[in-house]
């Protein structure tokens, strides 16, 4: 059994002290194939250390994520068109529309998520999207400015059932992480109706841990405990879950 964590964090500082024994667990317990965000210039280092150091499991992203757009986005923008015209990565992201935080550069946010659409055009690479709170800013956008194929992955998906199928018509997949484990998030009644053609998983390690670690810091293995969820949902073997999200992410990917 091949699981795939199709996005995690683990450059983060939450995993300096003990990311070597925390994957090694993880690859043990089938868990083969991490795909790496970036979020802006500060990660660049231990982004490619990392997939350099597991070059046959960690698999690099180049991005700009929309917490990061602040005065100097023009620079930040600069580097990630440079590092995608130098050598290749998996995806454009995560890249997006974020709502929840701070709503200073929010123009400044479209229009480097549309830069950046255009940038995964340009090389023929999937987007992640990132659409904390603004699902409908994002589709208005993707309406405006159309990705073209390889489509790529709403990340962290927690809309409802219509915004699900509208994400899928578009050419997109799921992210389905932790959240769906949550008691009362109601992502357990929207995955219900989501063939799992359409669906990948993800962690967002080392945040939005899933039951019963929630509030805790979510950890590489955790992968299995959504695809339990997922099974138990679907009513089907965690094996087809495995299985099936992991060829839909080879298909996002090419890997």
């Amino acid at each position: 059994m091949i699981l795939t964590d199709t996005h995690t964090h683990l450059y983060a500082e939450e995993f300096r002290d003990d990311l070597d024994i925390l994957l090694k667990d993880a690859i043990g317990q089938g868990v083969q194939r991490f795909f790496l965000p970036n979020i802006d210039s500060t990660s660049l280092g231990g982004l490619f250390e990392l997939e350099k150091k597991y070059p046959d499991h960690c698999f690099a992203m180049m991005g700009l994520h929309p917490c990061s757009v602040k005065e100097n986005w023009k620079e930040e923008l600069d580097i990630v068109e440079k590092q995608l015209s130098e050598r290749p990565f998996v995806a454009v992201g995560e890249v997006g529309i974020d709502l929840y935080w701070d709503k200073t550069f929010i123009k400044e946010q479209q229009e480097v998520f549309i830069r950046q659409i255009e940038l995964a055009n340009r090389y023929r690479l999937p987007i992640i999207i990132h659409s904390r709170e603004s699902f409908e800013e994002i589709y208005q956008v993707l309406l405006e400015t159309k990705k073209e194929e390889p489509f790529g992955v709403f990340h962290c998906f927690t809309g409802n059932a219509g915004q699900a199928k509208r994400a899928i018509d578009m050419g997109f997949y799921l992210g389905i992480g932790g959240v769906v484990t949550f008691k009362n998030s109601g992502l357990d009644k929207v995955v219900e109706e989501i063939d799992l053609s359409h669906i990948v998983l993800e962690t967002d390690a080392p945040y939005l841990a899933p039951t019963p670690y929630r509030g805790k810091r979510n950890i590489p293995s955790y992968v299995i405990n959504i695809a339990e969820k997922i099974s138990i949902i679907k009513n089907t073997a965690l094996e087809d879950v495995a299985r099936i999200t992991t060829e839909n992410s080879k298909k996002i990917f090419g890997k």
